[in-house]
This record gives C-alpha cells, structure tokens and sequence, in this order.
C-alpha cells in the first residue's frame, strides 16, 4: 500500500531533518500504530503518506505511485485518506450527512453514489442516527467518527489518523479506536494510526516506535512494548500491564513482559504464583 524509501524531510529553516533516512513498508489491510514523543517525527512521516509533504529527497509511493509527481495527487488522495487532531478542522457543513457528503461531491461523483455512501459509511462509524444533527453539537468522540466517515465516503485504501484522540476525553478516545479498528478488521481498510498513547497501541498488527526522525523499534505490540528500558530510555511509558510485570521481574517473579491486556497479564501473574 505505501512504500517508503530512504525519506528525509526538513522543514525551511530548521536546523535539521524532521525525518532521517527513513525507510518502511505498510501492507494491505494491515493496522499499524506509529509512536513516538512531540518532536519524533512521526507526524510529519505521516503527511507524505498522502502527499500534504514532500520529500526533501527520497522516495514515498502510494500503491506504486510516487507522491512527489504533482499528477499523481489526485489518485494519492483517492487512495489515502487523513484524519487530524481537531475534528472541528475537517467538519464543514451545517448537517452531518452533508459533511461526510463533501468529499465525494468534490470528486465528482454521481449524486446517487454519494448517497449511497454517505449512509454506508455513517453506518460503518455507528452515526446514521445521528445524520440529519448539527455537528457542532455533538461530543469530541463523535465529531471524530464523522470525521471519519467522510474519510470513509472517498473510498480510500487506507485511513491515516494523525493523533486523532488528542483532543479526546477517554471515552472519545475508546469510540475512535473501537471504530478505526473494525475498519480494518472488517472491511480490510489499512490503518496508520499515530499517537503517543500506548494504550491505544495494544491491538495494532504493528507497532512502530519512531525517536528524532529514526525508527528505533518495529514489531508486534506485545514484542516492541516487551524492551521496556530501551522505551523509557526513549522517554516513553509502557502500558500499565506491561509496567507491572516489568516491576515484578525486577523483585525477582519469573514472568514475561508480553501480556498486554488485563485479563493475560493477570492470567500471566497467577500461573508463575502457582508455579
């Protein structure tokens, strides 16, 4: 779906690059989570997958083609579709079907189609209820899922989500990953999901940890989140599971670091008390 090849970016007048030599491959159908702390560079990695950025030099393709060729932009935007931190920022209109209608409007496509659309994908984030509202008075998490429908709407391959939870009470946060999951569980749709919330992390396919514009971990959640000291070394936290069982290794508990969530962690700590 996206290949990245040696990309390095640097913003006009920064002293250095924003990203370094970086080179990836994201699959169809796959949901990978980027994280990193303010300044890693996992933003601006995520605004060539569409081609908002360009490549200082490198290369990023988008099924196969390269981002940097100005007559590649529309069939890059076709095919991958973003969500921001701010839903207030993408939400356009006065109606919440006509919001999600927007994109595909501007496409230029057949008013029929658009219809169709608009109530599949409102179906898919759980919003049609709410189609004939006011976006404006609707709660962070769902101005978020509409966001998404009309991400959705546009048909794209893959959804790249940059810190879409940011703004976010808990609940909010919990209704956009519910969400983007099932996405991709059930309609094959790639996610890129960038965060620096490690919990939300937890039921990515891939995991990929970014610091000063390099990768510096690429793994499933449970094997990445398992090099606990190499992550806090990084300035970043593991999930409160992970957290535990690293501290019980550390008072002498033979257990490993790869049960994320609550049930397997405490699952995990009961067999090696039995043991």
């Amino acid at each position: 779906m996206i290949e990245v090849q040696h990309l390095t970016y640097q913003y006009p007048g920064a002293d250095g690059p924003a990203v370094d030599d970086l080179s990836l491959t994201i699959g169809n159908g796959q949901f990978v989570a980027i994280l990193g702390h303010n300044g890693s560079g996992k933003s601006t990695l995520a605004k060539h997958f569409n081609g908002i950025l360009r490549p200082t030099s490198g290369k990023v393709l988008v099924n196969g083609l390269d981002t940097s060729d100005p007559a590649n932009a529309l069939d890059i935007r076709r095919a991958v579709g973003m969500v921001f931190q701010n839903p207030d920022n993408q939400l356009v209109a006065n109606i919440v079907e006509d919001d999600v209608a927007f994109a595909p409007e501007n496409l230029g496509v057949p008013s029929g189609e658009i219809r169709r659309r608009v109530d599949e994908a409102l179906r898919l984030v759980g919003m049609y209820d709410y189609r004939m509202h006011a976006p404006h008075l609707l709660s962070g998490g769902q101005k978020q899922r509409v966001a998404i429908a009309g991400v959705i709407a546009m048909q794209p391959g893959c959804i790249v989500l940059d810190e879409p939870t940011a703004m976010l009470d808990p609940l909010g946060r919990r209704e956009v990953i519910d969400t983007v999951t099932r996405l991709c569980r059930e309609q094959g749709i790639t996610v890129v999901h960038i965060t620096h919330h490690m919990d939300e992390c937890i039921g990515a396919d891939r995991l990929i940890v970014m610091s000063e514009g390099h990768i510096v971990a690429d793994g499933a959640p449970a094997e990445v989140f398992s090099r606990v000291e190499q992550l806090k070394a990084e300035g970043l936290a593991v999930p409160a599971t992970t957290e535990l069982l690293y501290q019980l290794r550390q008072a002498g508990m033979d257990v490993p670091l790869d049960a994320l969530s609550v049930e397997n962690c405490a699952k995990t700590i009961a067999d090696a008390l039995r043991g």
